[in-house]
Formats: structure tokens, sequence, C-alpha cells
């Protein structure tokens, strides 16, 4: 009995404390042992309290053999069912489950190498607390962990005080909990602005390229718009909210500008159908810039993204596809129409799924088309925006015509291309709407801003 050494699996949670082992003990001696200590490999897998309280009552333990296929499972459903343990609790176990050690058992311990978002969901905690616990488990002086691990203090105070060197860490520990606490919130403090300070360079330095490099005016007219304009959302602080917004990525333009931008480079006219991107909270934003541009809005498709984001009224999960039409546009022939809601789990930030466009092609073949905010050419379309390269553009593709003309104009109207009216360009929208075209790859990344 002495000789039996814990799993591995069983020490991702705490041992009880002295106290709650003697009364264990106690029980066992009373009532006798209830459930017996379950091993796996010759090691304790479940019941290392229970064989602590044997040794101490000095009672003769029983035993059995695990026979199941997902130890794993097995060890978490028993403790988390059991115990009562803190969310910073399991996500320190969340953390040992995590880039687990491949030199165990794997063929006996089962699939114990989780990514953080099953670790989290296993343990019903959030991703970020599984991010935290890991910091912690890398950065974290032991009585840090074991802090945590026991209880006394929370994993975000925790992977805050990670910050500091290990003989800090070990100071901070020996002082009051107040204290503790009191310095985790200066260190979270400090990184906020650090942290914000860095945003607010690469958003300038986003925005800059952007200025320099898009241009203000189109070559010709076109019949087919699709736009993915680069929105500017309100945060609750300036200072934490755009910690994840668009900013870090891509320069942003409010409303009122986008709606500037675009009336002047697709505004007319001329008949033309529109396809316009546009989030939850930013819907009402999306119908006005069509407005803006003299589109109608008549129909919009939905994306599914199939994992919930953020949002304040709830958790969103999909995006919208603004449909607008201008002037005798025929609407696709019936049975050509693709379905109304379209499933992919999301990739980069605001990459589109190429399915979208694809569709478009289907129902439009060659009429020419114009994405806007785009970052790269795609086969067969003219592009616009600060990343979208004129040279490529200019290919057998899309037989040579760029969207692009000469240095920025603001106001300078877009001319249609030579022998192609706008009336020209109803009628063949007119006859083509609704056959097939070939379809492009998908997963490309996409979106560009103008000057």
């Amino acid at each position: 009995m002495t000789d039996l050494l814990p799993h591995p699996l069983a020490e991702l949670f705490p041992m009880l404390s002295d106290k709650e082992i003697g009364e264990l003990a106690d029980d066992i001696v009373t009532y006798g042992q209830r459930q017996p200590i379950v091993l796996l490999d010759g090691k304790v897998l479940d019941g290392r309290n229970r064989l602590a309280a044997c040794r101490f009552a000095e009672v003769e333990p029983v035993f059995t053999d695990y026979d199941g296929e997902d130890p794993l499972g097995f060890v978490l459903s028993l403790n988390l069912h059991r115990r009562h343990l803190s969310e910073s609790q399991r996500a320190m176990v969340a953390a040992q489950i995590v880039d687990w050690d491949f030199g165990m058992n794997q063929a006996t311990a089962g699939s114990a190498n989780l990514p953080t978002r099953e670790a989290a969901r296993r343990l019903s905690i959030s991703e970020r607390a599984v991010i935290a616990a890991k910091r912690i488990r890398d950065h974290g002086a032991g009585e840090l962990v074991e802090a945590i691990r026991d209880g006394r203090l929370s994993v975000h105070a925790g992977e805050a005080l990670s910050d500091l060197a290990v003989e800090a860490q070990r100071e901070v520990l020996h002082q009051e909990e107040k204290q503790i606490v009191a310095r985790a919130k200066e260190i979270r403090a400090a990184r906020q602005k650090l942290r914000h300070a860095v945003r607010l360079t690469n958003m300038e330095l986003i925005a800059k390229r952007g200025r320099q490099s898009a241009p203000a005016r189109l070559s010709r007219l076109y019949p087919v718009y699709y736009a993915d304009p680069c929105w500017q959302y309100a945060v609750r602080s300036e200072v934490t909210g755009r910690e994840k917004s668009a900013e870090n990525h891509y320069p942003t333009m409010p409303t009122d500008e986008i709606c500037t931008l675009l009336s002047g480079l697709i505004g007319g006219q001329h008949p033309a159908v529109c396809f316009l991107w546009a989030t939850n909270p930013m819907l009402l934003d999306g119908l006005r810039v069509l407005s803006a541009c003299g589109f109608t809005y008549v129909h919009h498709w939905i994306w599914d993204k199939e994992v919930a984001g953020t949002g304040y009224w709830g958790r969103d999960r999909h995006e919208i596809l603004l449909i607008g039409r201008r002037g005798d546009i025929a609407a696709p022939l019936p049975g050509t129409q693709p379905e109304t809601v379209y499933r992919e789990r999301k990739g980069r930030h605001s990459a589109k799924p190429d399915w979208f466009a694809e569709q478009i092609d289907k129902l439009f073949p060659g009429l020419a088309k114009l994405e806007l905010f785009a970052r790269a050419a795609r086969p067969g379309w003219d592009s616009w925006g600060f990343e979208s390269n004129p040279e490529a553009n200019a290919s057998e593709d899309n037989g040579g015509i760029s969207a692009i003309e000469g240095a920025p104009m603001p106001g300078e109207a877009s001319r249609p291309v030579a022998g192609r009216s706008a009336s020209a360009t109803s009628e063949i929208m007119d006859a083509t709407a609704g056959e097939t075209a070939p379809q492009s790859k998908r997963g490309r990344a996409r979106k560009a801003v103008p000057a």
C-alpha cells in the first residue's frame, strides 16, 4: 500500500487538506470504505484521498482496476461532480491538460492533450481563464501555482503577478490578501496602458499606409459591386475596449465617411446591384450606406460562423450580406438563387468565405464586377483598396481592365468603359442573371481602406 504512486491524471486535482483527510479517515473507520480506489497501470487513478485516509486510520484499502477507455474523462467527471472547485482551480486543471507531456503512456491515458478551447469546454470555464492559467504554469513560482490550486488566489490575480520575477512573486505572496490583490490590480492597470499605447501606434501606422495608397476614383462603371466596409465600432473604453478591434488589423472609417466615399465611387443612376457586408450592430449603418449610393434594399444573405463571438445584447455568430438594387435590374432566375444561410467556421480577422463571391459569379456571369475594400485580386473581378494590386487586376482573367486610374481626385465622377453604356449594362444583366460561372478558391483574407 505504501508503494502506490498517483497516476499523472489524478494529480490534476489538489489533495484535500489534512483536516479533511482526518474527517474522511473517521468516516471510513465508522462506516467502512464506501468506494474502491481505482488503479491504472499500477498507479492510483482515483482515490488518493481515500488511500491517504486509510493509511492514517491504518485500515486495509479496497482496490479495483480501471477498465474504461477514457481515463481523462473519468477523472474529470468524478472530481468536478464531487468537489466544489472554483473557476480558478478548474482553470489550473485545464492548463495542465493543454500541451500535455507526451512522455506519459498515451495508450492508457487517453486523449489528454486538448486544445485550449476544448479544455475550457470540458472544465466549464472561459478560454481567457485557461490562457491565464497557462501563463501561471509557465512563469509562476511554485508558491503562486499552489495558492491558486488551493483556492487562496484567483487565476486572474495570479496571471498579473506572474509578470514579476519569481522572487518578487514569493515576496508578494507573503503579504496580506488585500495587499496581494492590490498589487495584482496595479500590474494589470500598467499592462493595459502599455497595450493601449502599442495599439494606438499600430493603428496609426496602418491608417497612414492606407492614406498613401488607396485610389479615390474608378476608371469605369460596374453593374455588380461587392463591398466589405471598414466599419468603425463604438467601444465602452478606449483604453481597454479596442484590444481586439478592427483598428489593430486595418484602418477604419466612421459611417458618414463611408457614405461619402462610396457614393462618390459607385453612386449614380446606372443600373447596378450591390452586395454589402454588415454586422449586427452596424445593420442600420449598412442600410444607410446602400441608400447613400442610390441602392434600395431588396434582400440579404447570412454567414453562420459556427462559433459565437462577443456582443452586448447577444453573442454574435453571424454576419449579414445586404443586397441592394438600383434601376432596372432583374432578380435571379427562379431556381438559381442560393439558400440565404451559409455555414462556415470563421478564419482570419474579417476574412469572408469565398462562397459568397462564388454565388455572385453564378448569378451574374460575364458581367464586370468590382470588389471594394479588397486585399487581393479575385480571379475574374476588378478590385479596389489600398492593398489591392493594380497589376494583378489587369490580368487575362478580367480582360486587362483595372478598377484604378490615376492619382486620387476626390469628387471626380466615374465614367463608363468605352463601348458599353449604362443601358447596355442593364440589358446584359437582364439576359445573364442566373447563369453559372467557374468557382474560385476559398480562404482569402480581405479588407482594405481608402485614402
